[in-house]
């Protein structure tokens, strides 16, 4: 029997991304320029003119019926409720001949950089070192944003100006500072995102040669507690050791919520049974870097507790410096608790047995309050349908390697807000990120030629979907 013969398309798409490979790279670069933090006390005039630069790209492309620059205002019961959010970028084109419509998704905003002297280069100033592009937002997620406009101009190179396949470009302005204005947006631009099928391209891949489909995302609780023990500070030497200070309080009680090994002793947080691929501790300490003494935490496989076991970090303290100490005991001192939330159970369950946890805990009638509460829903992917199927197929002929379907142990939560305004969508997580991209941290970078195999994948999907009827 003679072997089935090649898909011309797989070439011709794979000629068109390596030939658009520098323009997308040049892209990136004008895209990095701008500092796009979305955080508080930050100019949001960056943010602005992000949004503009991928609505330039957009319409360049040539392909969008529409594209908007949009900004709604935060919903009640978040901070900041009734403000405009950051602006995000809405582009349209309608399906037609009975096939799917596909939204496009990516964040254009990016976290602070950090302390500059931890950085290599400047962190808006994109450099190549190797095969790699460092600067805040190379990868996450401007390389989304690219990935997204590079794969839409190959696919026009191929089919032309009119293909049948519907398109949503959605790339959002607020991402990292924990999409406030997300639900509004789906609110009244519901059908400008309705879609079939969802590309989050905001995630990444099993390693430089192995491409990956993300099948399931841990949740997020995160809030601000006051831990306070008396009216005012004391002076250390009349009441030190008759009073509890704050900050004795609060170490007491964080200490609770881990056990010995450092896995999570909070009774009611849950884990999610589910097998993982191999991964030892020698990888995790290539990857992560852990300094020579340090030594892993918690029970179990290395990424079943990445992906599907809680965890609890505590990730700020507000306290006097060691420059601004003086001799007083406390009288309140406030932290900031982050927890990861497997999949299978609720923010809200895993809140209640945090605070539950917390309050049976408190040391010496310590009192507790809490503000800044963010949440995000942990989610599993449904890989059943036709879209994961076709998504699978394409990063397989386009990394010539099998795909690899894992979890992450970060969050997105606006997944489970598109799944829950759009339950019939498929939704597919994907991206350019690597073990080495350091999203989030100093020196934050790309691979160049994941990122060319990650544009042709796409390009490959949605040329397939054009011929695809519904």
């Amino acid at each position: 029997m003679s072997a089935p013969a090649p898909d011309p398309s797989v070439a011709r798409l794979r000629d068109e991304v390596a030939g658009g490979l520098p323009a997308a790279l040049a892209d990136l670069g004008r895209l990095v320029r701008i500092p796009s933090v979305s955080w508080d006390g930050f100019d949001e005039e960056h943010v602005i003119a992000s949004a503009e630069a991928v609505a330039t790209l957009a319409r360049e492309v040539g392909l969008f019926d529409e594209v908007h620059v949009v900004r709604e205002p935060i919903p009640e019961g978040l901070t900041r409720a009734g403000e405009q959010g950051l602006p995000a970028v809405i582009a349209t084109r309608a399906a037609k001949n009975g096939r799917p419509t596909v939204l496009l998704y990516a964040h254009h905003d990016v976290q602070p950089p950090g302390d500059p002297a931890l950085w290599e280069s400047e962190p808006f100033e994109p450099t190549v070192r190797g095969e790699r592009i460092y600067g805040r937002g190379a990868a996450d997620d401007k390389a989304g944003v690219v990935t997204h406009i590079a794969a839409l101009r190959a696919l026009r190179e191929v089919l032309g100006d009119d293909p049948s396949i519907g398109l949503v470009l959605f790339a959002e302005g607020e991402e990292e500072f924990g999409s406030r204005s997300f639900r509004t947006i789906l609110e009244r631009h519901a059908e400008r995102l309705r879609s079939d099928a969802m590309i989050i391209a905001d995630s990444g891949n099993w390693d430089l040669a192995t491409p990956a489909l993300t099948v399931g995302l841990r949740g997020a609780v995160a809030f601000n507690l006051t831990v306070s023990t008396l009216d005012h500070a004391l002076h250390s030497g009349m009441f030190g050791g008759a009073l509890p200070d704050a900050m004795l309080a609060a170490i007491r009680m964080l200490a609770t919520l881990w056990n010995d090994d450092g896995s999570v002793a909070v009774a009611g947080l849950r884990a999610h049974e589910a097998e993982t691929p191999a991964y030892d501790e020698a990888r995790l300490r290539e990857e992560a870097g852990p300094l020579p003494g340090t030594s892993p935490i918690g029970r179990g496989e290395i990424l079943s507790r990445i992906w599907n076991q809680p965890a609890i970090t505590v990730t700020g303290i507000d306290a006097p410096s060691i420059k601004d100490a003086s001799n007083s005991l406390l009288p309140s001192v406030r932290v900031r608790i982050s927890a990861r939330v497997a999949p299978g159970q609720s923010a809200a369950e895993a809140r209640a047995a945090i605070m539950a946890h917390l309050e049976a805990h408190a040391p010496f009638g310590a009192t507790l309050a809490t503000d800044g509460l963010d949440v995000g829903e942990p989610f599993l992917v449904d890989t059943s349908g036709w879209a994961a199927e076709e998504a699978l197929d394409a990063l397989r002929d386009a990394w010539g390697a099998e795909p690899v379907q894992m979890g992450v142990g970060g969050s997105i939560p606006f997944v489970h807000d598109l799944l829950e305004r759009y339950p019939e969508a498929q939704i597919l997580i994907t991206g350019v990120e690597d073990p080495d991209s350091r999203a989030h941290s100093p020196n934050e970078s790309l691979h160049v030629p994941s990122l060319e195999r990650t544009i042709l994948a796409e390009a490959l999907l949605l040329a397939r979907l054009d011929a695809r009827e519904l």
